[in-house]
């Protein structure tokens, strides 16, 4: 059988989430197709040659042209800044390969629908890395909402609260640079929290909210390594160009209220996605940091016994469990991408179309160009005017 071979553009902090992913991928679950980690592409040859080295990777590019135009790679993984992500992506469609791409998709929601169309027109599988859907506890919260345990759904509210920027004298990495990431928590977190909400509640009709930047200048940045940098003592200082912080409150196409927010100024969260549905027969808690865990409230249980039960999603009978460990054998971040590339994967071999794909992608960022323009306008913002 022929393996799917992959092109990893990019090797930092999602470059190695995803490798591990790829590598840990066979171990576990059973493809229709094999798994071949072919060729890493970065720009510096001697980083690439060690991070391929490392990651599993047969071969090295340093031109991700080159990648995308050899016979021998079937699907583009691009981890690379936001910035580069419409052109790769365009060029890989255009060369007739799957893509796979983190999120956010692309700077803009018309750069995203260009990335869309190219995916379609050329035929190939495409999916956008919103790796929080993957974790069971929220597969199992979909599936009991499609089931009508909750009914009829009044309330969305979700957040994602992280502090590391907090330090003034935090330089100016590339999550802080407009030009490159295309918005700060709101694109990195709040698509996550946007995405959550899409896939448990449905589609936004229109937002209202308001963004703000607490730091104004940072220090230039020197070297970037993953979500960290460096910068000298006396290093010059260069203006902020995106949010701090992110709230906008949401109507649902179905009438449920929606309310949202994400920071990277909230002292004491590392990565803290909390996530509640309220519905007319009961509601569903979520929070990342316990991944294992949905908490479940049931109106129509018997009146005096009613209250919050905590459902420890680690049992073979939930979704993905068959191919992990005993009961109560917990699993955590990394596993969310395994489980995502899994889907990615069968669909390439299927050839199925892929969820979450670029047009999940594109609302997303219809979503965020939203809420910053309902910012800027102090003003309900209608998501079709994007």
């Amino acid at each position: 059988m022929q393996p799917i071979r992959f092109g990893l553009v990019g090797y930092k902090f999602m470059g190695k989430a995803h490798s591990n992913a790829l590598a840990r991928l066979p171990m576990f679950f059973d493809t229709d197709r094999p798994i071949e980690r072919r060729v890493l592409c970065g720009r510096d040859g001697a980083w690439a040659a060690e991070a391929a080295e490392k990651f599993g990777y047969a071969q090295v590019e340093t031109d991700w042209r080159k990648l995308v135009a050899r016979d021998d790679v079937d699907a583009i993984d691009i981890t690379a800044p936001s910035n580069v992500h419409k052109e790769v992506a365009i060029a890989a469609a255009q060369a007739g390969k799957h893509i796979f791409c983190e999120k956010p998709l692309a700077l803009t929601t018309d750069d995203a629908r260009e990335m869309l169309d190219a995916a379609r027109k050329a035929g190939v599988r495409h999916q956008i890395g919103f790796n929080y859907r993957f974790a069971p506890a929220l597969v199992l919260a979909k599936k009991m909402i499609d089931e009508g345990k909750l009914g009829r759904i009044f309330h969305f509210r979700g957040s994602f609260l992280q502090d590391w920027i907090i330090d003034p004298e935090f330089p100016k990495v590339w999550r802080l640079d407009k030009s490159v990431c295309g918005s700060g928590s709101l694109g990195d977190l709040g698509a996550h929290v946007i995405d959550a909400a899409r896939y448990l509640v449905g589609d936004i009709e229109s937002v209202t909210g308001l963004t703000r930047t607490f730091v104004k200048e940072r220090p230039i940045v020197e070297r970037m390594t993953g979500l960290s940098g460096k910068a000298g003592s006396d290093a010059p200082r260069a203006p902020v160009d995106v949010d701090d912080a992110a709230a906008f409150i949401a109507s649902f196409e179905n009438g449920a209220v929606g309310v949202f927010e994400a920071t990277r100024f909230s002292q004491g969260h590392k990565n803290d996605m909390r996530l509640e549905v309220n519905g007319e027969k009961g509601s569903i808690r979520f929070e990342f940091e316990r991944m294992n865990e949905l908490w479940y409230f049931s109106a129509e249980d018997e009146p005096g016994l009613q209250g919050w039960r905590m459902i420890q999603v680690s049992e073979g009978i939930h979704p993905y469990w068959d191919k992990w460990w005993p009961a109560g054998h917990v699993i955590g971040f990394p596993e969310t991408f395994v489980h995502e590339f899994y889907e990615f994967a069968q669909c390439i071999a299927q050839e199925r179309e892929c969820a979450p794909s670029f047009e999940d992608g594109v609302k997303v960022s219809q979503i965020m160009d939203a809420a910053e323009l309902a910012s800027s306008r102090r003003a309900w913002v209608d998501i079709k005017e994007i």
